[in-house]
């Protein structure tokens, strides 16, 4: 075992850590790594940038950080300044309320250039159907990228939501979908992500402090690593714990940038300035200074 793994493996094995201790600089290895960077996502191969332009920060009821203090023009206009970065991947959903902000963003650059990921919040086989009509006409797409049933808190959600799962498998079939999958925000349901063959695609809440998470890193690492060997794309959220770790991005960055279960992360910025620090950081963070 190299170093680095030693030190990422030790980080995480009493569970959430103090990063004002963290040595966090020796996550960092030899491969220089950019937001920019094109990643094949899980099974279905979808290319799409490392770093996705998040706008769901503190995302309920159907607004965010990004569409409150940005409004649909602000938040198009940082859209597209996204792109013109590199970062090809748009992350949105129901709950956030930003379909209309993507649409706009959507006017400024390409439709096939850009990857959507956005998710649903149904219960029933009727109300995803419904719901994937919807979001198609209000974000103005004939199809979604990446959709995602959002927000999965029960060890048994594959039952309880198996007409969701169909609703979704039969746009798949017809183009609609590109890929598909679930975001969770208990272990439980994290768990058993792993054991559905039906998901393509996880979204999981990955830091090194264990702000907002499933679980401790460590736990929540053991699964990431278990999806990743079935052949699964992996997501990471809330890699600066929901704004909450700002002030610690450089540690946190480094982290992710280390993990082997992890293909790409959403981050949400909620300003130009944010997003174009991040970028920079990113490949700083990946390597040793």
């Amino acid at each position: 075992m190299n170093r680095r793994n030693f030190i990422c493996k030790g980080a995480v094995a009493a569970g959430a850590v103090s990063l004002a201790n963290f040595p966090h600089h020796l996550l960092a290895g030899t491969t220089k790594k950019n937001a920019s960077d094109r990643i094949l996502l899980g099974p279905k191969k979808i290319e799409l940038s490392r770093l996705a332009m998040g706008t769901g920060t503190n995302g309920v009821g159907g607004s965010s950080n990004q569409t409150k203090k940005n409004g649909v023009t602000g938040m198009s206009n940082l859209l597209k300044a996204g792109f013109d970065n590199g970062v090809n991947f748009w992350d949105t959903a129901d709950q956030y309320g930003s379909h209309p902000h993507v649409k706009e963003g959507l006017k400024l650059v390409p439709r096939d250039k850009v990857v959507l990921l956005s998710k649903t919040r149904a219960n029933t086989y009727q109300e995803a159907k419904a719901d994937i009509d919807r979001f198609r006409r209000e974000l103005n797409s004939d199809y979604i990228d990446i959709l995602l049933m959002h927000c999965m808190l029960e060890g048994d959600w594959p039952e309880r939501r198996k007409g969701v799962m169909d609703a979704i498998t039969e746009a798949q079939e017809k183009g609609i979908v590109r890929t598909k999958g679930v975001s969770c925000h208990t272990i439980e349901a994290l768990r058993a992500s792993a054991r559905t063959p039906w998901l393509e695609v996880q979204l999981a809440r990955i830091n090194p402090a264990q702000v907002a998470m499933d679980a401790d890193p460590k736990t929540v690492i053991s699964v990431l690593r278990e999806l990743k060997s079935q052949g699964r794309g992996v997501i990471g959220m809330k890699i600066l714990g929901a704004g909450r770790l700002r002030n610690k991005a450089d540690e946190c960055l480094q982290f992710a940038l280390s993990l082997d279960c992890v293909d790409v992360f959403t981050i949400g910025s909620e300003s130009r300035a944010e997003m174009e620090d991040l970028v920079s950081k990113i490949p700083a963070a990946s390597v040793r200074g």
